[in-house]
């Protein structure tokens, strides 16, 4: 379908945007989650976006769960039983481009101002309160530019993998081999890709990865991501990340969970420990020996743990 969509700026564009069929999640493992929709968030006339809403609307906490490249949803799955467990409402977007959200076609649509545009208007537009941010790779670049923003909504950080995109320190060489792998590979397969970086996955999992992209149309959201990592000081969302590094080191007043995939070559261990530095009264972080890049996937463990810690 053609629709209007208004970007950072506020600077209205048209441009092709595909919705991919239900058909393509149904009966996909450890996922049985009924849809919500919002198609009317402030700033993104004519785009659907998906996200799951579980447990009590009036629960103490919220866990607001955020995955990253080139993932969705499904990533969480196994985190969101034990945060449910707790009794707290567990609310998971999927980012335009991702999941069940609709997927704009045109790459240039894509810009770190979009994303993060979009999960303030989501979390506005729900009325979030007392969260605590869940998030990985994309999940926490954008995610920890959020807790800053009046009214100020977190309360906890579980971060994992992660970094804040400051644009004035060099970007690490296991990231630029992934972007460049990435411009090599525009129709890269997210199941495969999964499954490289967690042997463990079944094949009906490694498929769950590949329902949201029925074919290489539907990846431009997915692409987008390694190049709008900023890599100059003036590039889009190094400013706000600049300001968002401060205001964590000197302001943050919540609790934070740090845990750390130690098979990570991309946002590696000792980038996450640079990034412990960067998080007031962040405490020593948990280490996943065996984790990779994408941390959910050994994820229950994690979540307990952070609870466990926080309930100390």
């Amino acid at each position: 379908t053609d629709g209007s969509t208004q970007g950072a700026g506020g600077k209205k564009t048209m441009t092709s945007i595909l919705r991919t069929s239900d058909e393509r999640f149904r009966d996909l493992p450890d996922f049985d989650f009924e849809p919500n929709y919002l198609d009317n968030l402030e700033g993104f006339d004519g785009l659907r976006c998906h996200y799951l809403d579980l447990g009590p609307q009036n629960a103490e906490q919220t866990f607001f769960c955020v995955h990253g490249q080139p993932t969705w949803a499904y990533l969480f799955r196994h985190m969101i039983p034990v945060f449910l467990e707790s009794g707290a409402r567990v609310v998971v977007p999927d980012l335009f481009g991702f999941g069940r959200s609709d997927k704009p076609v045109e790459q240039s649509t894509y810009t770190f101002s979009f994303h993060r545009n979009m999960l303030l208007a989501f979390t506005s537009r729900l009325d979030l309160t007392d969260l605590t941010l869940v998030g990985q790779d994309w999940g926490g670049i954008l995610g920890l530019t959020l807790p800053m923003e009046p009214p100020q909504r977190f309360s906890r950080l579980l971060i994992m993998n992660t970094a804040l995109a400051t644009g004035d320190v060099p970007l690490g060489q296991g990231f630029i081999a992934w972007r460049q792998w990435c411009r090599d590979n525009p129709d890269l397969s997210t199941g495969r890709l999964l499954g490289r970086a967690c042997p463990h996955l079944s094949a009906e999992e490694r498929a769950a990865y590949d329902a949201p992209f029925p074919d290489i149309e539907y990846k431009a959201g997915a692409r987008a991501f390694p190049e709008l990592l900023p890599e100059h000081p003036d590039a889009d969302g190094a400013e706000i990340s600049r300001r968002s590094k401060a205001w964590l080191q000197g302001e943050w007043q919540g609790e934070t969970f740090m845990a750390i995939g130690m098979q990570d070559p991309v946002l590696t261990p000792r980038m996450m420990h640079h990034l412990h530095k960067s998080i007031r009264n962040c405490p020593a972080p948990f280490e996943v020996a065996e984790g990779g890049h994408f941390l959910q996937e050994w994820g229950a463990g994690v979540a307990r743990q952070a609870l466990q810690s926080w309930q100390r």
